[in-house]
């Protein structure tokens, strides 16, 4: 991977009735991925057995954390822990950043 400038909000568009996603980098060590949510979709509960990030590039997103609602706006950010169910939702279309990191 040669190195360059990017916007994460711009590297990933939305599309109608979809969620979006693009992995930038996947390693054995974990990935990085960018969501684009259109309104009204989301990823239904589950576990993970990582602990993972998120940050919010663009919109609003209701992050459900071991049932707590967590609403996030653009340059904010929320922890998931691991073995915890969580879940996402799009009320209005939202861009994510979602970094896990497996160890």
């Amino acid at each position: 991977m040669d190195a360059h400038k990017i916007i994460l909000k711009n590297e990933i568009e939305y599309q109608a009735d979809t969620v979006v996603s693009k992995q930038l980098i996947k390693a054995k060590a974990g990935n990085i991925t960018l969501f684009a949510f259109s309104e009204g979709e989301g990823l239904s509960e589950h576990t993970a057995p990582f602990d993972a990030f998120i940050s919010i590039l663009d919109g609003t997103a209701k992050v459900f954390i071991d049932k707590n609602e967590h609403v996030l706006e653009a340059g904010e950010s929320i922890i998931m822990p691991k073995n915890i169910p969580h879940s996402l939702q799009a009320e209005k279309k939202f861009k994510m950043m979602l970094v896990m990191i497996r160890g």
